[in-house]
């Protein structure tokens, strides 16, 4: 169940374990502690939850930070009965969703995203897991969350450079949707940012990924579209962290986007425009491609252990137009090297 939420320690009530003595855990970040975790305590219920912090930053949603986790609730009574709140962004839900499915054979867990990337991504459809031997999402189980509760006030906390992280998944889901979105997504006005209309854009958003999710939960057809521009920037994301220059998840997604919608263009004939909105939306509010030809054969390595990869072959989600996606889709490595030298160009 997803809920957007305007009062938020309300609406949480009718989640929390009936048995007011089975213990409530709360997993937070060092940035989510401060900034989030007093707004649940004031909920008399989750005023003595067990809180779970670990540090900040996609290279803790490790198998060390996991088994951190797993102590605490062994140590601290948590049993299958038990509730794991997860309040934090994309890394805390990952990260606590399969700690919670793994623990005693699975434990209920709420996710209560407080990015803006946290809820249009990794706190819906069900993802769970952790980075391993510095693969992104590389161990991990499908567990669906029993609620994500959504509040945009958590987004007001927000830089810009996170904020535009989230806003990232929002293009993806508008190229797979309809051209109509795409026009209203690439024109919302982000130097003077309406929190009302953005909360309104983000249920479009989650709208279209739970169609999608219900149709395919274990991504076996067309859940395989929410991966669009993905196997590219999992390369991108995964390489910033091996030369310890960590790029931010939506900025690694948007120049993905824009790298896919080249291969689309090439390969399936995809409008032009299309591509050079994307390339132009980029360059205007994420900077520069960061990567340089010397780094093409390691991004090369990275996509070969791309999750939709089939017998050794790199598998894309590309577009034929706005809205029509085309799953399964091979190609090689000359057109990909030709994809990242033309964004070098532009």
């Amino acid at each position: 169940m997803i809920l957007i939420s305007e009062n938020i320690t309300a609406d949480i009530d009718p989640f929390l374990p009936t048995n007011e003595q089975e213990p409530i855990f709360i997993l937070t970040d060092t940035n989510t502690e401060i900034y989030c975790l007093p707004l649940l305590k004031t909920h008399p219920r989750l005023s003595n939850a067990h809180v779970i912090t670990i540090p900040s930053g996609d290279e803790h949603k490790n198998l060390n930070s996991l088994t951190e986790v797993w102590h605490y609730l062994s140590d601290n009574g948590a049993t299958r009965h038990s509730l794991l709140i997860n309040l934090g962004g994309g890394m805390i839900t990952d990260m606590g969703g399969f700690a919670a499915a793994t623990f005693k054979r699975g434990m209920d867990f709420i996710n209560i995203p407080t990015t803006l990337l946290g809820a249009i991504d990794a706190a819906t459809g069900g993802k769970t897991g952790i980075n391993y031997l510095g693969f992104k999402n590389e161990i991990g189980a499908f567990a669906p969350a029993k609620a994500v509760i959504i509040n945009s006030r958590f987004f007001e906390t927000l830089d810009m450079p996170n904020l535009l992280s989230g806003f990232a998944e929002m293009v993806k889901h508008a190229l797979i949707a309809d051209s109509d979105l795409l026009q209203k997504t690439l024109s919302f006005d982000l130097d003077n940012i309406d929190y009302k209309a953005l909360l309104h854009l983000t249920k479009t958003n989650l709208d279209i990924k739970a169609k999608i999710v219900a149709e395919d939960p274990h991504e076996l057809g067309i859940r395989k579209a929410l991966n669009f521009g993905h196997t590219f920037g999992h390369a991108f994301e995964t390489l910033s962290y091996q030369t310890r220059e960590p790029m931010l998840h939506g900025y690694a997604v948007i120049w993905g986007l824009v790298c896919e919608l080249y291969l689309s263009y090439t390969q399936l004939h995809l409008p032009q425009k299309t591509v050079m909105d994307v390339l132009y939306f980029a360059k205007e509010n994420y900077g520069t491609f960061p990567f340089s030809c010397k780094q093409y054969d390691a991004l090369f390595e990275l996509m070969k252990h791309d999750k939709k990869n089939e017998a050794q072959e790199i598998n894309f989600t590309l577009l034929s137009d706005v809205g029509h996606v085309e799953i399964n889709q091979k190609t090689t490595k000359e057109a990909i090297f030709e994809t990242l030298d033309w964004l070098q160009s532009m």
